[in-house]
């Protein structure tokens, strides 16, 4: 597994975002490699850093190391918002590590119940098939596992939301050029006003977007559509991208009035002497 922090911050306790992403598999592995899944991770690492979380990058991990880190990361303090993103060959209810095993996401989710994230919005997007609907040979992203896919949502702590790139039992693309649900996440907050978008009405541009703009091409998947899926236990309205530039923009505003003080405060003292 590979792991890299992109973006970092001066020690303080911040909004982060985790990018867990799985392109290649282990020899023997019979699962395909998933083209453009770098395209994914370098758009959501250079997004996020704008919008003002500290990203963290795990590339090919294997389903132990995809449990581990994701302990890891409950356990570590976060300011007011955690994203974790999961792209992988997957199944209702588990995607699969490097090593061809299976991660159940009810798991995953369950430890962010933990007392470290109390009162903070955890976020969840899930690149990965949950079903077998499209399932003919073609890029997606599954694999033949029956889960009952409940107990995934009885898993979801309170303050949380998961967004699935497709509904149950059904594929989700990959393309070269990368996922049509992770990359259109990208053109909403990029768009002016996007960031700014309180999380449903976000999502729900997002459905729209996928559903009504993407359609697959190709002879056995032409006309194929996507609809992606929205969970959430969310107790309240939460704007997280925008409270993260705010955050980014109040520090900007603060060094500057720091820098202009002191500028004003060398002049003063070249005056009186």
């Amino acid at each position: 597994m590979t792991h890299w922090t992109k973006h970092k911050q001066r020690g303080d306790i911040c909004n982060r975002a985790v990018i867990v992403s799985v392109e290649d598999f282990h020899p023997g592995v019979d699962l395909s490699k998933r083209k453009g899944v770098s395209k994914d991770t370098k758009r959501l690492h250079k997004v996020l850093t704008r919008l003002g979380f500290l990203v963290k990058i795990y590339s090919d991990p294997t389903a132990d190391d995809m449990c581990d880190l994701f302990k890891k990361e409950s356990e570590t303090p976060v300011k007011n918002c955690f994203i974790g993103i999961i792209s992988s060959h997957g199944e209702e209810g588990v995607v699969s590590g490097t090593d061809g095993k299976l991660v159940r996401l009810s798991q995953i989710f369950r430890l962010f119940g933990s007392p470290t994230m109390a009162d903070v919005t955890k976020l969840f997007f899930v690149q990965a098939c949950r079903g077998h609907e499209l399932d003919n040979g073609v890029e997606t992203d599954s694999v033949s596992v029956e889960e009952d896919g409940l107990w995934d949502y009885l898993s979801i702590p309170i303050d949380t939301a998961v967004m699935y790139a497709t509904a149950p039992g059904y594929s989700a693309f990959m393309h070269p050029l990368g996922s049509v649900f992770l990359q259109t996440l990208c053109d909403l907050l990029e768009e002016e006003g996007g960031s700014n978008l309180e999380l449903n009405r976000l999502m729900t541009r997002l459905n729209y977007q996928v559903a009504y703009n993407f359609q697959a091409r190709g002879k056995t998947l032409a006309g194929k559509k996507e609809m992606p899926c929205f969970v959430t236990s969310l107790t309240k309205e939460v704007f997280p991208f925008r409270d993260c530039m705010q955050t980014v923009e109040d520090v900007s505003q603060k060094l500057s009035s720091m820098a202009s003080l002191d500028v004003s405060h060398r002049q003063r003292k070249r005056s009186i002497s």
